[in-house]
């Protein structure tokens, strides 16, 4: 199985369209085209996650003041979109059709392919604390790395290919609900990946 999208190259820059955070403020928050072939016989839906592993552990350093978080910096993951049930038939996600534009608290009822269901993202914890943005995010929210992260931040669309049309996963689930219930049931995986900086340093090319 094969993933590939039109909105950027594998290992290149995303542009700040399909991203949250610009350097002038918000970006285009578009979610980028994905397709996909070479599916094994069997495969009856579909999961998708786009994950983030250069996540700075210790939040509070994000946008501070004369502090700059060095590459070195102990990183998490951040999720960025599950997606389970996409049907078996699906073999591409247009840009723009899931997300187009920064919903202030999140989208409630995310647009995307026909009978999929979209779980949460992290910025339902990363912005708890701010009465302005607190919310459920559901579906795609696009990068974000802090402006004063020296690491250049890696996206990672991560696509498996499943023999149940209906994963066994909660209403409010999450990315780590999706890579439990996936166990078992995965026919063949495949990924690609872009990168996003902020920091002028790390999005040098």
């Amino acid at each position: 199985m094969r993933l590939h999208s039109d909105s950027f190259e594998q290992g290149q820059p995303i542009a700040a369209t399909f991203a949250v955070g610009a350097p002038d403020g918000f970006g285009g928050n578009r979610n980028p085209h994905l397709a996909w072939d070479d599916v094994p016989a069997g495969t009856r839906s579909f999961a998708l996650l786009c994950l983030d592993p250069d996540a700075p552990t210790d939040p509070s350093l994000a946008g501070k003041d004369g502090v700059e978080i060095p590459v070195e910096h102990p990183r998490g993951t951040f999720v960025h979109w599950a997606v389970v049930d996409l049907p078996a038939d699906l073999r591409t996600i247009a840009e723009g059709s899931a997300s187009d534009g920064v919903t202030k608290g999140g989208k409630r009822n995310p647009p995307g392919p026909d009978g999929a269901r979209q779980g949460l993202n992290d910025y339902t914890g990363w912005f708890a604390g701010d009465p302005d943005l607190a919310g459920d995010w559901f579906g795609y929210d696009g990068p974000y790395p802090p402006p004063n992260d020296l690491r250049t931040h890696r996206y990672f669309f991560r696509l498996f290919a499943l023999d149940v049309a209906t994963l066994d996963v909660p209403e409010r689930f999450t990315a780590n609900d999706v890579l439990r219930a996936v166990q078992g049931h995965v026919l063949a995986e495949t990924t690609t990946w872009g990168s996003y900086a902020l920091h002028p340093e790390a999005a040098k090319p």
